[in-house]
């Protein structure tokens, strides 16, 4: 199978998990207990966060373990909150209407626990309007939170711009940067973000890790999801997960060692892949912004085709659509929505994430039976008087 599917998930780069394996074997101590096996780990954990911060220019004491980006984003939107509620009268949160559902829910949650909930637009490319966000960030604006990167169409955002506009008025600025981590650089603090998401399995390292970046960690108050033993300044209790925290950390200092020549070949490979599509099959077309978005990505349209059935004829092919399911019913994207496609169009959607081992050949086969499917649905559907 020719893997590319990046964004959903990406391999554990071999490095990374021979990183791991020990702390699954013989170092197998509680990095809170005090012997020696719980020294190990608890260096091991220590490591970890100076590898995370290294990546995206933070300092290791704000890097707090989660389990992924979900929760990360969970904490920062319900933690944040829930705490201020406490001690300012801000009552306003701020998102884009392309988020992550790990954004989009707990935004929801805290519109049932008396918040309001304001949803930026975005333009045709996916880019969030920063005229309306300048509207929406006034004095009642507790937090605002914008994703970096968009998974879908690779659209980047202007967080530096983003968070000038939420500390002028005197809110917190969080970003999911899930799906730009290890993509394109990343600097907190060049950025001016308070507080950034995310994810070990987009970025080739193991599942079920992750991590929240909060600046000026002890002059933030954070109301926990969890109680327990108080581990990662209390915000995120219960025994870490060391084998995954250690996989994370390695899987940043791989980014950090390989992004800049990786990312450039990925965006090479892209483009061809864009270029065949585009002349093969000419009323197909892009989706996103074409100068600010991801290497790696490549959503492409192709009028009145079902992308499910297309996906359908290729077994061999690892890719996503532009429909997600939701509850048991198929549900057009709401990212493609939200940028002015029709129902119809985000349907007929495909999406590619290219990777740190996805070659030339892949893209020369993949495209090469995707064009051929294509052609063929397109000319069944015309024998059948569709489309």
């Amino acid at each position: 199978m020719i893997y590319l599917d990046h964004h959903a998930s990406t391999p554990c780069d071999p490095q990374v998990l021979e990183a791991m394996l020990p702390y699954f074997t013989s170092q197998f101590g509680n990095p809170s207990s005090l012997h020696k096996a719980g020294m190990r780990t608890f260096d091991a954990v220590q490591q970890s966060r100076e590898q995370v911060a290294v990546l995206i220019g933070a300092q290791p004491g704000e890097v707090i373990f989660t389990s992924g980006a979900t929760e990360a984003n969970n904490l920062a939107l319900l933690g944040y909150a829930r705490a201020a509620k406490l001690t300012n009268s801000r009552r306003r949160i701020v998102i884009s209407a392309i988020e992550h559902k790990a954004i989009i829910n707990p935004g929801k949650q805290l519109a049932r626990e008396g918040f309001e909930v304001v949803t930026i637009p975005v333009n045709s490319d996916g880019k969030v309007k920063v005229d309306f966000a300048r509207n929406a960030i006034n004095s009642e604006t507790l937090l605002v939170s914008i994703q970096a990167a968009n998974g879908e169409i690779g659209t980047i955002q202007p967080i530096s711009e983003l968070s000038q506009l939420a500390h002028a008025a005197g809110a917190i600025m969080h970003t999911d940067a899930a799906q730009a981590v290890g993509k394109i650089p990343v600097n907190i603090m060049a950025w001016g973000v308070d507080m950034l998401s995310l994810s070990g399995h987009k970025l080739y390292g193991p599942q079920g890790i992750g991590a929240l970046i909060v600046r000026n960690p002890r002059r933030t108050q954070m109301e926990p999801l969890a109680y327990g033993g108080g581990q990662e300044r209390g915000w995120r209790s219960g025994t870490p997960n060391v084998p995954g925290i250690v996989g994370l950390g390695a899987a940043c200092a791989r980014c950090n060692e390989l992004q800049q020549d990786e990312n450039a070949h990925l965006a090479v490979l892209r483009d061809e892949f864009e270029n065949l599509m585009l002349s093969a099959i000419p009323e197909s077309f892009r989706n996103g912004d074409l100068q600010n978005r991801l290497p790696n990505n490549s959503s492409i349209t192709f009028p009145e085709l079902e992308a499910d059935a297309l996906l359908a004829r290729l077994p061999s092919l690892a890719l996503s659509t532009g429909s997600a399911c939701d509850a048991g019913t198929i549900e057009p994207s709401s990212t493609l929505i939200s940028i002015g496609l029709s129902r119809s169009d985000a349907r007929s959607t495909i999406r590619i994430g290219l990777g740190r081992f996805s070659s030339r050949s892949d893209i020369s086969q993949a495209s090469s039976l995707i064009i051929k499917q294509v052609l063929e649905l397109k000319r069944l559907g015309a024998k059948l008087g569709i489309g």
